[in-house]
This record gives C-alpha cells, structure tokens and sequence, in this order.
C-alpha cells in the first residue's frame, strides 16, 4: 500500500466513523421517543454524548486495525485513480443531453396521461 493510498484510506474510515457515531446518536434519540429506558439514557448529557463517540472510535479502529478491510480499501482506491473522468465539456454536454431528455420523457408522458384521461371520461361517460 503506497503512503498516499494508505492516508485515503485512513480518512475515508474516519469519516465512516463519523458518519456511523452519527447514525447512532440520532438513532438514541429516535428510540429515547417510544423506549423509556432509552429515554432515561438519552437525557443524560454524558450517555448521549459519549454514547455516538463510543460507536464511531470502535469503528474507525476496527476498519483500522482489520487487514482485510485496508486491503479492501487499499483496493478501491488503487481502481478509482484508474477511472478515466469526463472533461468538464463532456460533462456539460451529458449533462444537456439529460435535460433534454428529461423534457421530451416529461411530454410525452404528459400526452399519454392526457389521452389516458380522455379515454376514461369517454368510457365513463362523463
């Protein structure tokens, strides 16, 4: 694993932690609503608080220290320097290509709701 590989990585398992102890901490607060012991636990400041820093150090340190998941990561990283990315003219491009697209899809369904519509109130007859 090179150095700047290896510091990617290191980051990328710092924001899942972060991410993760988030997750958790609304995850305490969202079970505090409808579990009373969660509820008692949560109004503590130093549970709900630590609880979330807890969650995501244990995780960053099990990224961390598993060597598959370096390896993994390590891998990813290696394959995403690979990717040739568009250029910022072909992205513009694309990027119109979509958006037209998007309105002649949006018409057309339009049309077809309409007639759709219109067949129904026949048959309905009113």
């Amino acid at each position: 694993m090179t150095e700047d590989n290896k510091k990617i990585v290191t980051i990328s398992f710092v924001l899942g932690a972060v991410l993760v102890g988030y997750v958790s901490r609304l995850l305490l607060q969202v079970g505090a609503q409808s579990v009373s012991v969660l509820a008692r636990w949560e109004s503590n400041d130093y549970v709900s608080n630590f609880f979330p820093v807890l969650v995501g150090l244990a995780v960053f340190l099990a990224l961390q220290l598993n060597s598959k998941a370096q390896e993994f990561g390590d891998s990813v990283v290696s394959e995403l320097k690979k990717v040739t990315w568009p250029s910022k003219n072909d992205t513009g491009v694309m990027t119109i290509v979509v958006v037209i697209t998007l309105i002649i899809s949006g018409v057309l369904m339009g049309m077809y709701d309409a007639v759709a519509a219109y067949l129904v109130r026949l048959l309905l007859g009113s």
